[in-house]
């Protein structure tokens, strides 16, 4: 059985036989956990292991664990900082800041791997324009050529620990107020204008990036339906021009900035049309078993295979990961960055 194009989630912190019957179903690939699965180390270890455990081919487990707010696991993990606080190391010295991407994005990537987590929705590179409350600290900076090398650096740290990377949220989420999971942002301006926002992803993608996820955000300018379900934007740019060729995940079709596109078999319908490979439904039940039951995409067995390669490679056990060296030096890493700054007023 191959790895279907949905991406489910789960209720709480053990399979219940409902969901067992559902991640059986081949429209299902991957699965994606929330902070209400999650009660310490040994728990999601298990929890993940089942999940494995139900399909061969094992399905995909993913969860958004960027850092700051957005942290799925934290007791027994460490307490990531927000992306901008790599940023800010940066601008205080260049070749720190690259090395803290690095190191954060091996921690993130290699605790994940040692409870047998395959994917992390990180990093997020849009821009920091200051007005979106939703991105916020989770940008890395608002100049792009720094978000393209922070970046890559995080990535590499991620590909080291295990793991591919998915940058976030295509061609930009930055610059908009409206929030995607409550209203329908809409960006208004030009292609020529979001050249700064897609800029990182332009070298991330020279750099081997596996996985994009692409915005509920509409931009009139270029298509009248959102990023998400628009062939102008995945198939005709993302895919055409900026020659991408690895995993395009669309964001959650629950959300209220996918409801543009009609009821949730119609979000999937052209969501999939328009070239995203992975369809995360989250939160919302009745949508994943409408999906289950009245969705019916034809078989392509290149987004097949472009989803197997989002499996995690090796992985760390609790103990050696923590005597390992580069936990040890990321850990110091951590500390630094969390600690308060020096502040000496003359």
């Amino acid at each position: 059985m191959t790895l279907g194009p949905l991406m489910i989630d789960l209720e709480g912190t053990a399979l219940q036989p409902i969901e067992r019957e559902l991640l059986q179903h081949p429209l299902v690939g991957s699965v994606i956990l929330f902070a209400r699965n999650y009660e310490n180390p040994e728990q999601i270890r298990q929890l993940v292991a089942d999940i494995h455990a139900v399909r061969n081919p094992a399905l995909i487990v993913g969860v958004d664990h960027e850092g700051g707010r957005v942290q799925r696991f934290r007791e027994g993990f460490s307490r990531l900082p927000p992306l901008r606080r790599i940023g800010h190391e940066h601008d205080a010295a260049p070749r720190a800041g690259l090395a803290l991407a690095r190191e954060l994005g091996w921690l993130m990537a290699a605790e994940l791997r040692a409870v047998g987590v395959d994917l992390s929705f990180a990093p997020c590179v849009d821009l920091d324009y200051g007005v979106s409350e939703v991105i916020g600290d989770r940008a890395l900076h608002a100049n792009p050529e720094v978000v393209g090398a922070l970046a890559v650096a995080y990535m590499h740290g991620m590909r080291a620990a295990g793991m591919v990377a998915t940058a976030k949220h295509f061609p930009g989420h930055g610059a908009v107020v409206a929030d995607s999971h409550h209203a329908l942002p809409i960006d208004r301006r030009t292609l020529a204008d979001l050249d700064s926002d897609i800029a990182p992803y332009r070298v991330l993608i020279a750099n081997g990036l596996a996985g994009v996820m692409v915005a509920h955000v509409l931009y009139p300018e270029i298509d009248d339906v959102p990023a998400s379900a628009s062939q102008r934007w995945i198939r005709g740019y993302l895919r055409n021009e900026l020659r991408f060729q690895g995993v395009v995940f669309a964001d959650d079709l629950s959300m209220a900035g996918a409801a543009a596109v009609g009821g949730i078999v119609e979000r999937a319908e052209k969501a999939l049309a328009a070239g995203c490979d992975v369809l995360p439904v989250c939160n919302h039940r009745d949508s994943v078993i409408a999906l289950v039951d009245g969705f019916r995409p034809q078989a392509d067995a290149a987004a097949a295979l472009r989803r197997v390669r989002l499996r995690g490679r090796g992985q760390w056990s609790a103990e050696s990961l923590r005597e390992s060296g580069e936990w040890q030096a990321a850990q110091g890493a951590l500390e630094r960055c969390l600690a308060p700054p020096d502040l000496r007023l003359a």
